[in-house]
């Protein structure tokens, strides 16, 4: 079971540190992504990282703003978000896959999402 935190409000230009923390899971066997969505919009990517961690992959809308990582010996993956705007407004999600992309398809457990709201 995954289980992100970390989300809350926040004024544009702010940051935030969401957490995923995994039980019953070793999440060093799989690739860990970040994904969002928005009220009345799909879910979509932002961010992953890959079983080392390695290799970090983001969405070009998140690009040198969000940084993931992980730590496998405590078993928890991470978001680091600056530089927040509004459009970064949505419910953020944690997901676990055993080979790595960014499509949601290919990820096979997801965490309950953290709510992050950045007012202007």
């Amino acid at each position: 079971q995954l289980q992100a935190s970390g989300g809350g409000w926040v004024q544009a230009g702010g940051s935030l540190r969401l957490s995923c923390a995994a039980s019953g899971r070793t999440l060093s066997s799989y690739h860990m992504g970040w994904f969002r969505q928005a009220p009345g919009k799909e879910r979509e990517f932002e961010a992953r990282v890959s079983r080392t961690g390695y290799r970090t992959y983001y969405a070009d809308s998140v690009k040198g703003r969000f940084a993931v990582s992980r730590d496998n010996a405590r078993n928890m993956v991470y978001l680091q978000m600056n530089s927040l705007k509004p459009d970064d407004t949505a419910i953020y999600y944690c997901a676990a896959a055993i080979d790595g992309g960014s499509y949601p398809q290919l990820y096979g457990y997801w965490g309950q999402g953290t709510q992050v709201t950045v007012s202007s």
